[in-house]
């Protein structure tokens, strides 16, 4: 059964009950000061404080998605590796490899021009060197011939660190709330390419080229649209790219929208922040190079680097997040011809339900600033 399976909670959770039932029911019996008795106390106290702390610890992987499998909870690489093939004109000799395919959760139909599909994908960047698994959703219209000839928007979706990919699936349900939306009429149908910001696991890049070490920035500017472009009916333009992310995720999507607007459009940060980390997860990003630094602040991009028709999209609340403040420079740092929008809740904090519920918003914002060709 895997991690996230709801009949292994519920077998946990049944267990729980049961150790708490057996040890009201056998604890008179078992109140004799022989060693047995003690013996039988002493288990029976800790099976049922075991499989609480499990039920109690699955509830909330099952909420917030922390691990995503048994592999990823005990730091097991889990894809194998990928036969790339180099004959002309192949999706691998393109660097990227379609390793699954699946449908998106809650859609009922099994037909991808009725419900989508979620393909599960390897990209191999051609200058970074890095490989990365990523999730790519296909709205329906991308099967259906009146859409045959289209190329559509894309918009590049990253989760938070040390997130998974499947958090973007299954937590924030973004495929599904994609299809909501065009279904609603609120939004243009879009291809999310989805995946984590954590490309050189389990080091946290904040998506700095490190010098010497993962260039993070080079695979999500350039990398990553060159190779889905390749693959799939996407516009190559900056016009035809948008860029999103939560927490770490959102921090990397508005750095490479400010950095590379020549690649992507609109960016848009959900409960981001505005410089790069540096602690034990990131180790030494930036090697004494202090304009490094200085680019990885988005404060001091937006006061020094030249400005751009550019979009940006911020998240924050008045009580609960702790980016108000800078979220509140960010936005009084944006000049024309840049544009900056916002979502201020009055109250949210730093977890999947404050994006779930900003998310439908900003797919539709995303939406407004694509172009399809």
């Amino acid at each position: 059964m895997g991690l996230t399976s709801k009949t292994f909670l519920a077998l946990a959770i049944a267990l729980a009950v049961a150790f708490f039932a057996a040890t009201v029911w056998l604890w008179p019996r078992l109140a004799r000061r022989s060693a047995s008795a003690v013996f039988g106390r002493v288990g029976l106290l800790l099976a049922t404080q075991l499989t609480v702390f499990v039920s109690v610890g699955l509830v909330a992987n099952n909420s917030f998605l922390f691990y995503g499998s048994w592999a990823d909870l005990f730091g097991q690489k889990q894809e194998l590796g990928v036969v790339t093939d180099h004959a002309a004109g192949t999706a691998a000799a393109k660097n990227i490899v379609r390793v699954g395919v699946q449908r998106p959760e809650g859609v009922r139909s099994s037909q991808p021009a009725k419900g989508g599909r979620i393909d599960k994908v390897v990209i191999s960047g051609r200058q970074s060197k890095i490989e990365s698994s990523a999730y790519v959703y296909l709205p329906p219209e991308y099967f259906q011939p009146a859409f045959a000839h289209r190329k559509f928007p894309a918009v590049v979706v990253l989760t938070g660190y040390p997130g998974v990919a499947e958090n973007l699936l299954k937590g924030l349900r973004y495929p599904r709330t994609a299809y909501d939306r065009v279904k609603a009429g609120r939004s243009q149908p879009m291809i999310l390419v989805m995946l984590r910001p954590t490309v050189a696991p389990p080091r946290d890049t904040e998506c700095v080229d490190v010098k010497g070490g993962p260039q993070t920035e080079t695979f999500f500017a350039d990398d990553l649209p060159r190779a889905v472009s390749d693959m799939y009916r996407v516009g190559a333009q900056a016009r035809n790219w948008g860029i999103m992310g939560n927490s770490t995720g959102g921090y990397c999507a508005l750095k490479i929208g400010l950095h590379h607007p020549d690649r992507f459009i609109a960016s848009a940060g959900l409960s981001a922040y505005y410089k790069a980390a540096e602690d034990p997860t990131t180790g030494d990003l930036f090697h004494g190079d202090q304009s490094a630094r200085d680019r990885s602040n988005l404060l001091w991009s937006l006061d020094n680097l030249p400005r751009r028709d550019s979009s940006f999209l911020v998240t924050t609340s008045k009580q609960g997040e702790g980016n108000y403040r800078s979220t509140m420079r960010f936005i009084d740092k944006v000049k024309p011809p840049a544009q900056v929008s916002s979502i201020v809740l009055d109250s949210g904090g730093h977890n999947f339900n404050t994006w779930r519920r900003e998310i439908p918003s900003a797919l539709d914002w995303m939406s407004s600033r694509l172009s399809e060709n």
